[in-house]
């Protein structure tokens, strides 16, 4: 079967040419202008040289430029790497090198970072600029890669990929190592957006807050993709600041709020006398869980219901989701149509429903993940006997509708963003002047965790202090990830078999 997710954008442009795809500072752009714009961009792909089923990396913000190289590298047959635009270099090396990218679109804003990658892996870096100031040799804009030459059909010549070739590259940790990069393909990602839009009613005069960053999956999936499917409109903010955000929701009339926990607490505890959000109808969760009293906040100070829903870059973004005539505070919702869901024991035995019987979290269906790319063994461990065991522990009620409670994994999600502790580790273990380190998660009200970095010193660096540790993270890591707190032991407590007892080191944070 013959599919290509960039469908969505050419049909609903057939269909609604003239209908706002996007707004952005101030500036609709039409279904129409985005699809003539991305078919240039495919067409200027193709000229470089590059061929389908290429990686094509994007280090962007939420930008209109982001949109159209989005969908220009779908067209062109290729494969999609949105990357943080904070990371750093050694890290957009890392993705750049396992990932196999062609090439690199970066912003100017983060050029430096971009470009030392760039020159240690020989990937030719195009850069998305809105300075007068000349670009550094060997370094050319991304007009370049937009076609002049007429194109033949409205929106571009779309390739032919099977349903199941890799679309998008999603890089996670999951439990211990390096970035794993998910292979999510054209028909999970058509399915993802279909289903999730139909449960909540998108509608083609929805306005959409686009404010989740578009390089992670549920800014992708749940925003761009469910947009663009159902003929909505996004407004396109590039940075959370509430301030800024409730001036797009009114001068942009938004109708969805797409958000995590600590942005729609942000949005609540701002002052909205005078606004008008009359447009507003429904916001939706995800990345984190959502706080009760948030919850209750949100509805009560802006008037509208809060779905949330629950995924994994594995799945596509959405696995469940609270519906809006049938919905559970605090729970996750349920399965997805096409997707099942179980609660499963230490031997992938199905657990009956209630809050005693709390096991792991396994998904099956249309939206999950291919594997893991390149690596064979970590996709075998992820996904066994037809399931991809999350990681995720939770229970069921007996209405169906699934809680989570905690994480078997040692991720830290602070500010919606995941950090991976070993990921850091590493980073920390390389330093001359530390013996052992452990990341873990401190509960914070604001960002919903904090990162901690327990340290012990190596002899003879008694005088390494937190600062000289918190300055050598910066350095080495985007800046959600690196830890805030250092403290310092002379030991870490160990199990019999050697392990880090990290349970025993959050216990000690109070």
């Amino acid at each position: 079967m013959s599919f290509n997710l960039a469908t969505i954008l050419t049909e609903t442009a057939a269909a609604t040419p003239e209908a706002t795809v996007h707004t952005f500072m101030g500036t609709a752009t039409s279904y129409r202008d985005l699809d003539d714009q991305s078919g240039r961009f495919a067409a200027g792909l193709l000229e470089s040289g590059l061929e389908p089923g290429q990686v094509v990396a994007l280090q962007l913000p939420n930008l209109p430029q982001f949109l159209v190289a989005y969908f220009g590298a779908l067209k062109a047959g290729m494969v999609v790497l949105p990357l943080n635009p904070l990371l750093k270099a050694p890290e957009i090396e890392y993705h750049l090198a396992d990932s196999g990218a062609a090439i690199l679109i970066g912003f100017e804003m983060f050029l430096q970072e971009a470009a030392k990658a760039c020159e240690i892996t020989g990937i030719p870096l195009y850069l998305v600029s809105f300075g007068q100031d000349p670009l550094p040799d060997g370094v050319r804009p991304f007009t370049d890669l937009v076609s002049a030459a007429a194109l033949a059909e409205p929106g571009g010549d779309v390739r032919a990929c099977s349903a199941d070739d890799t679309a998008i590259l999603i890089y996670t940790s999951g439990t211990t190592g390096k970035p794993k990069g998910a292979e999510l393909t054209h028909f999970e990602l058509y399915m993802n957006c279909t289903v999730s839009g139909q449960l909540f009613g998108a509608r083609p005069d929805d306005v959409t807050l686009a404010v989740l960053p578009f390089f992670h999956v549920f800014g992708l999936s749940s925003v761009i993709n469910v947009a663009v499917r159902y003929g909505g409109a996004m407004s396109v903010v590039p940075r959370f600041e509430p301030g800024t955000v409730l001036d797009a929701l009114e001068h942009d009339r938004c109708s969805v709020i797409a958000g995590v926990p600590t942005m729609l607490q942000a949005i609540a505890a701002q002052d909205l006398e005078g606004r008008d959000l009359s447009r507003l109808r429904v916001a939706v969760s995800g990345g984190a869980s959502l706080p009760e009293d948030v919850l209750a906040t949100f509805e009560a100070k802006l008037g509208i219901r809060v779905l949330e829903g629950y995924g994994l870059s594995e799945t596509a973004s959405t696995a469940s989701f609270n519906r809006p005539d049938d919905r559970r505070p605090l729970s996750v919702g349920k399965p997805i149509w096409g997707v099942q869901m179980r609660v499963a024991d230490k031997d992938d035995q199905p657990l009956p429903s209630g809050p005693e019987n709390i096991g792991e979290i396994q998904i099956r269906g249309h939206n999950v993940m291919k594997g893991y790319l390149g690596k064979p063994e970590a996709t075998q461990s992820a996904l066994r006997d037809g399931w991809l065991h999350t990681g995720d522990l939770g229970y069921r009620d007996s209405d169906g509708f699934y809680f989570i409670v905690d994480r078997s994994k040692d991720l830290i999600i602070r500010g919606g963003y995941n950090v991976y502790p070993r990921e850091l580790e590493e980073v920390l273990f390389a330093h001359p002047g530390i013996a052992e380190a452990a990341v873990i998660g401190k509960p914070d009200g604001r960002l919903g965790e904090e990162v901690v970095a327990v340290v012990v010193r190596a002899p003879g660096h008694e005088d390494l202090t937190e600062a000289d540790i918190i300055a050598y993270c910066k350095e080495r890591m985007a800046a959600y990830k690196y830890p805030r707190e250092i403290r310092f032991l002379p030991e870490l407590p160990k199990g019999p078999t050697g392990k880090i007892l990290k349970n025993v080191l959050r216990d000690g944070l109070g």
